[in-house]
């Protein structure tokens, strides 16, 4: 497990999955905010892969994030897109609605920067979010991310087009324990 202040990383387990489900995606407003997809629903038992590990895709890797203190559930996060030539990749995460406001987000964040540039050896990381998601863009700063650009109306969610704000963080930029 890759431990954080407040949170930890590990491995998804089979029992975690249910709950994600419903907790994250069976919400339509907030799974529509996070996917880049439309939302749709999702058979109980199927192996969808917004969930359920598949260990052969190099290019993502998904943890389920636990709180330190008791070991609950408290969302999920991963690194995706990872480009191996341009050490490179995306940061996502999602939190359970009862864990949020607590700075899970914050720890997530540097915990996956301590995965992607210690344990990987990436050069740059880059989270997209949308421009009126106050807790990401919050969490993005407290860890050193830099706002490098709006991308204008480019994602549909709930019948409107809302702005994507880019950020990234170079490793040379990186400071492990700014959370200010």
């Amino acid at each position: 497990m890759l431990r954080g202040n407040k949170v930890g990383l590990r491995a998804r387990y089979e029992d975690d999955i249910p709950v994600l489900r419903t907790e994250l995606y069976d919400d339509v407003v907030n799974s529509s905010r996070a996917e880049s997809g439309p939302w749709r629903p999702i058979t109980p038992g199927s192996k969808d892969s917004r969930f359920v590990v598949d260990d052969k895709d190099q290019r993502l890797v998904p943890f389920s994030v636990v709180e330190l203190d008791r070991g609950t559930l408290v969302g999920t996060a991963a690194l995706w897109g990872i480009d191996h030539h341009n050490r490179s990749a995306h940061i996502g995460l999602g939190l359970r609605p009862s864990s949020r406001g607590k700075g899970y987000g914050t720890d997530v964040v540097a915990v996956l920067c301590h995965y992607g540039f210690v344990v990987r050896g990436l050069q740059r990381l880059q989270i997209e979010t949308l421009s009126d998601n106050a807790a990401m863009l919050r969490s993005a700063k407290r860890n050193g991310f830099v706002r490098e650009g709006v991308l204008r109306s480019s994602a549909w969610v709930m019948g409107e087009f809302l702005d994507q704000v880019l950020l990234g963080l170079l490793v040379q930029e990186w400071k492990p324990d700014a959370k200010g």
